[in-house]
């Protein structure tokens, strides 16, 4: 586990890739990056997300609490303002890192799935609301450069 720099080492990572929401026909581009703090005292991990998907002015914030990481599971808090704050579990190995949300109360779930390649992350998601709106989400992941 420990060779995972994602989410478990502090420090920025970017990527960019396509989404496809089912209300809307082409694929669309997005970038994102995360910040990723260091570990405090009882182990929770705290990541804020940024997403800008091409063609749409607003940047959507995520907020991520990574806690409880135990034996290759950990649980995930989400909140941003559409969803409010839920959470999830998660699991990490040696090449991946995912986890999924299930939310039978507001009718949300889905899974984020990080494998790990040379020096960067493939990811995939997919996130469902009982709305029928769906979000298919790939992309690659990789840390940004410290300049000096």
């Amino acid at each position: 586990m420990a060779h995972h720099q994602f989410l478990l080492k502090p420090g920025t990572w970017l990527g960019q890739g396509k989404i496809q929401l089912n209300m809307v026909s082409e694929e669309l581009g997005y970038s994102t990056r995360w910040n990723i703090s260091e570990a405090d005292g009882s182990g929770k991990i705290e990541c804020t997300q940024e997403i800008q998907v091409k063609g749409l002015s607003e940047v959507m914030h995520n907020q991520f609490l990574i806690h409880s990481l135990t034996n290759g599971e950990f649980a995930i808090d989400l909140e941003n303002p559409a969803l409010g704050r839920v959470t999830g579990k998660g699991i990490i190995n040696e090449k991946v890192i995912a986890w999924e949300f299930r939310v039978e109360a507001i009718g949300f779930e889905g899974f984020e799935l990080y494998e790990k390649e040379e020096d960067n992350y493939v990811m995939r998601a997919e996130y469902a609301t009982d709305d029928h709106f769906r979000t298919h989400i790939q992309g690659k992941l990789w840390q940004q450069k410290q300049t000096t």
